[in-house]
């Protein structure tokens, strides 16, 4: 049976901003999470995922997303000839990969924001759903994120959301979907999302994390946006905006994702990301965990040679 999708896009024009200046000459995707950039965290779970067909959107300056992924035999050559097999390897392999997920770039062209990125690559969806996934975040689960998004639009031929769950506090960082019905199995029917809501609006204890199966009725909303930015040149064009209006009228599912989502767009959630991939690995995680105690050990109050307090505060 052929896949019911095969297309994705991952839009990477944005600045990056949040991190600045670590990414004033490094575009955030190349950043490093563990041993590979964050946006080979996002190809592999597309490729993973049975996605043969991935579409890159790219502004300028990112360059080194495509030089990430072009073959290079030179230097392939070189390290085999230098005896360093598994590094030889380890590049072939990133270039296999990029062909496995037939990699293709655009440049973003037309009004700024994340929805515009998509309309750039529409022309060549035709009538198919394609996943929609930022280069930013990080899922680490049993059944990768785009595949639980792929199985909920096999059931339901309709838009969907990827979901989490969200402390009501955090509400402001995020689009909050309306949620109608829980069709359990964390399928939820939505008829609307709600950007950024204060914590006492917010219409549920979900939060829209960055992962979509999108139809063509959602393009066609997209074009609307467009053709009204470019009337009265206000504003941005939201992924987002389109979902809600599509909503209004017809059937959009969130599906609650099983897995742990790191966030990189942000310092903070960047340090987290590296500090769990790095636990994570067979290799660096008990490095990191015997610094942790060396650290805590030099803590004051911690110490062998402390008081003998029992119970001192960490």
């Amino acid at each position: 049976m052929s896949p019911t999708i095969r297309r994705a896009v991952i839009p990477a024009a944005g600045l990056g901003s949040r991190l600045l200046p670590l990414t004033k000459a490094t575009p955030k995707e190349m950043l490093p999470v563990g041993d590979k950039p964050v946006i080979e965290h996002t190809v592999r779970e597309l490729v993973d995922s049975g996605i043969t067909d991935i579409t890159i959107v790219v502004s300028a300056g990112k360059s080194l997303i495509q030089d990430h992924f072009r073959p290079n035999p030179a230097l392939v050559a070189q390290l085999r000839a230098d005896g360093k097999t598994a590094y030889a390897d380890a590049v072939e392999e990133v270039a296999e990969l990029a062909a496995q997920g037939h990699i293709t770039y655009l440049d973003q062209q037309g009004p700024y924001g994340n929805g515009t990125p998509v309309l750039n690559a529409a022309r060549s969806f035709r009538d198919e759903p394609v996943l929609v996934l930022w280069p930013d975040d990080v899922f680490v689960a049993e059944v990768p994120r785009a595949q639980q998004l792929i199985r909920a639009y096999e059931k339901t031929a309709c838009p969907v959301l990827a979901l989490m769950p969200m402390k009501r506090a955090e509400s402001q960082r995020y689009g909050v979907p309306v949620v109608k019905e829980d069709l359990g199995d964390g399928m939820l029917r939505i008829t609307g999302l709600v950007e950024k809501p204060k914590p006492q609006e917010a219409p549920s204890d979900f939060a829209a994390i960055g992962g979509y199966v999108i139809t063509p009725g959602i393009v066609d909303e997209l074009r609307e946006q467009t053709r009204r930015w470019y009337e009265h040149r206000t504003g941005e064009i939201y992924l987002t905006d389109a979902i809600n209006a599509y909503a209004a009228s017809r059937a959009v599912y969130g599906q609650v994702i099983q897995g742990r989502w790191y966030d990189t767009g942000n310092p903070a959630d960047y340090l987290v990301a590296q500090m769990a991939s790095a636990l994570a690995h067979p290799e660096y995680g008990p490095v990191l965990r015997r610094l942790v105690q060396e650290l805590d050990a030099d803590r004051p109050g911690t110490g062998s040679d402390d008081s003998g307090s029992s119970d001192s505060t960490p």
